[in-house]
């Protein structure tokens, strides 16, 4: 649900003159050999030491659901980081697990800023963001006669914001960070309606280099709610050098018998054609997966799925798959049905994107579920057991109905106050805690250490 400010700002915004389009995603030509290398990537990241015990595999996904989302986000991050985990001697916590956090909309500030500064998350990220009155702030700027007189559109103000209260200006290579998680921040492509991940293999396809783009602009294109947001462009550069080369499985057989996988392929294969996908815009992530899970599914399957993912980047099978999926989205009693009076546009709006919204993310939480098991057969034998744990956090489980109700009733803003912040926070930690999967997967690990 987006409040109603916002939608009548949007209202004003869009009577004003167009906005000229920023673009800020360099050639790869453009960029000298030794700044091109190494790259933000799937294969420059599994390239790099990995985290402390190599028999475990953490995957987060956080959703999206603006600061809600981000808050929920933060105190699984904070629960993890809280679990201690015995590890060749020394003691780890499960938060050094972690190996990739895929994430869209709201929970991609919470992410981006653990990729980019890793336990500071736990010292800024809440004076910083979470406590913070962004969506004030972004309407006293989008309403300030500078910005009306300006050709800059409403998501360079939100990308400036984020800057100066997040990021610092930092880039994609500021995020290698020894021992950090892959940070997969997705947006959607709004001229064909597939999903775009700030990775190097997508950059590739546009022949242009990411360890120079900005974080927050990738931020803010993965929350781009459209209306509400402008695009974020990107220029589909048509000298790609040595970036030439296929993504991943693009050029691999057999793709035709997965339709979403072939579907995909081909949506992505569209960014060669450099005549008439000359730019590309960027909205938000939500649109095409609001839970951050099908970035995942896509990257495994479009490398030759669980086995073809393994070879391809050298990697071992784990003893303990273990995905997390932090889900923000809310399901609250329509008001509309206490009264036969006609409901509002936005009402409307609103009840229409919940119900497309919750029925896609069950679809998905099914499909990677299976996908899972899938995998982790895949790459087991007679000699090792890849066990798949999948633990889904979201506010549905809250056992207490009263806070149930009042986490339920935070609408997805950019803004919160400090008593929803704490409740989330504490909610984010205590369903992961009293997470059944997530026992057991504690248990099993427990077992492990004790074993001789």
């Amino acid at each position: 649900m987006v409040r109603l400010p916002l939608l009548l700002l949007a209202g004003i915004m869009l009577q004003a003159c167009s906005s000229v389009g920023v673009v800020r995603n360099a050639a790869r030509s453009a960029v000298s050999e030794a700044q091109q290398a190494p790259t933000y990537s799937i294969v420059d990241h599994y390239r790099q030491p990995r985290p402390p015990d190599e028999r475990l595999s953490l995957v987060l996904a956080f959703s999206g659901g603006g600061s809600r989302a981000a808050a929920l986000a933060y105190g699984v991050l904070q629960a993890l980081r809280e679990t201690p985990v015995d590890g060749a001697g020394k003691d780890y916590s499960l938060l050094d697990e972690v190996d990739l956090i895929s994430a869209v909309s709201g929970g991609s500030f919470t992410a981006a800023y653990y990729g980019l500064h890793g336990d500071r998350l736990f010292e800024d990220f809440r004076p910083h963001f979470l406590q913070q009155d962004n969506e004030q702030h972004l309407v006293q700027q989008l309403t300030s006669p500078t910005h009306l007189f300006s050709s800059n559109g409403r998501t360079e103000v939100a990308i400036a914001h984020y800057d100066e209260t997040l990021f610092g200006g930092a880039t994609f290579a500021d995020l290698r960070r020894s021992g950090a998680p892959l940070i997969v921040i997705n947006a959607t492509d709004l001229g064909k309606g597939v999903r775009f991940s700030f990775l190097q293999e997508y950059f590739d396809l546009l022949c242009s280099d990411l360890g120079s783009f900005s974080i927050a602009r990738a931020v803010a294109a993965s929350s781009a709610v459209p209306l509400l947001f402008n695009p974020v462009i990107l220029k589909n550069h048509d000298d790609c050098g040595a970036a030439g080369k296929p993504w991943l499985g693009l050029s691999l057989p057999g793709h035709a018998e997965d339709f979403e996988i072939s579907l995909v392929t081909r949506k992505l294969q569209s960014y060669r054609d450099k005549q008439q996908r000359r730019y590309i815009h960027l909205v938000d992530g939500g649109i095409t997966d609001n839970l951050g899970l099908r970035a995942i599914y896509e990257i495994v399957e479009v490398a030759g799925g669980a086995r073809g993912f393994q070879q391809r980047f050298g990697e071992r099978a784990p003893q303990r798959m273990v995905f997390i999926v932090v889900d923000a989205s809310t399901d609250v009693e329509p008001s509309m049905d206490l009264s036969a009076a006609e409901p509002s546009l936005e009402e409307t709006i609103n009840a229409l994107t919940d119900a497309q919204l919750h029925r896609y993310n069950a679809a998905t939480l099914k499909l990677l579920q299976s996908s899972q098991r899938r995998w982790s057969r895949a790459i087991s034998n007679d000699g090792h057991n890849v066990e798949p744990y999948f633990i889904e956090i979201g506010l549905d489980s809250l056992e207490d109905p009263a806070e149930r109700l009042f986490l339920n009733r935070i609408p997805t803003t950019l803004s919160l106050d400090g008593e929803q912040v704490e409740r989330l926070i504490a909610a984010g930690a205590t369903l992961l805690r009293g997470n059944s999967e997530f026992k057991r997967l504690l248990a099993d690990l427990s077992a492990a250490s004790a074993a001789p």
